[in-house]
Order: structure tokens, then C-alpha cells, then sequence
């Protein structure tokens, strides 16, 4: 009987332990570094590159003359919200004529950490339940239905009909 709790609960206490592992994630440009070492400023340019490296992450915004890499590696244990664990941003700026000016690499330090004060965001306006969402016309309607002759009633542009 003690044989078989103690097993119980070691079986109990590993399939606790085992929720607890952390998921590690890749995420973005898979770095080669024999491959980013290959592009040399001066000498290479858009059209080396991407068959170098492959089409960017993404590009400068207003101008091709960036192209970004981007490779991110998170952690999170079981339901919490993931962490970086490491960052690497390789920028390749090019110059007029498309040749490649320089090669730099970044890292955590373009990681920005943002803290939400609140669960829900304020509004203007009034807050309703989900009755007055349901039933809150009724009432609000125009009286289409009045008799002839009573504001509201019938008898076009010319007035009441007689």
C-alpha cells in the first residue's frame, strides 16, 4: 500500500514538474553566420545580397535604402506571457546606386518593454447592460401611425384630408 501511494505520487509529481518546462521559440531569419559574414560593404549589392541572404524581414519604410534581418528567440513557461530571450537585427544599408555602404548588427537593446496599466481601455460615452443594449429603442421610434388631422397624422404637402 505505502509501494503503491509513493509511486502514485512521484507519477503525480513528475507530470507537474513536466508542465513547467520552458518553450523556447525561433522566430524570423534563421542567421547563418558564414553567410552574413559574406556581405562585404563596397562590393556587394541588392541584388547579391538577396541571393545571399534572401528578401529581408522587411525594408525601410519611406526608402529602400535598409534592409532589415530579423531573428528573435522567446521562452515562456506553460500559459505565461512570453520573454526574449535573445534578439539579433542585422541592417544592411545600401547607397544611391543600390551598392551596399554598410553592414551593422543589433541586438536587446531595440527590445522595448511595455507594462499595460489597466484591462480595458476608457471611452467617452455611458456604459449600458445587456438589456438596455437589447430594449433601449423601444419608445424611440416616431409615431407613424397617428390619426388624420393630429401632428404626426397623415395629408401630404396640402395638409389634413377632408
Amino acid at each position: 500500500m505505502r509501494k503503491a501511494l509513493l509511486v502514485i505520487s512521484l507519477v503525480a509529481a513528475a507530470a507537474t514538474v513536466s508542465g513547467c518546462t520552458r518553450i523556447r521559440q525561433n522566430q524570423g531569419y534563421l542567421v547563418d553566420e558564414t553567410l552574413l559574414t559574406s556581405i562585404q560593404p563596397g562590393v556587394d549589392n541588392r541584388d547579391s545580397v538577396a541571393k545571399t541572404l534572401g528578401r529581408p524581414t522587411f525594408s525601410a519604410q519611406f526608402d529602400a535604402k535598409e534592409w532589415y534581418y530579423i531573428t528573435r528567440i522567446t521562452g515562456q513557461y506553460a500559459f505565461a506571457q512570453p520573454k526574449v530571450l535573445s534578439q539579433s537585427i542585422l541592417v544592411v544599408s545600401f547607397d544611391a546606386a543600390g551598392n551596399v555602404e554598410k553592414v551593422e548588427r543589433r541586438g536587446m537593446e531595440q527590445v522595448a518593454r511595455i507594462n499595460p496599466e489597466e484591462e480595458t481601455t476608457p471611452t467617452l460615452g455611458r456604459e449600458t447592460g445587456l438589456l438596455e443594449e437589447l430594449f433601449g429603442n423601444i419608445g424611440q421610434v416616431g409615431a407613424g401611425g397617428a390619426p388624420v388631422g393630429q401632428p404626426g397624422g397623415g395629408g401630404g404637402r396640402d395638409g389634413p384630408r377632408k
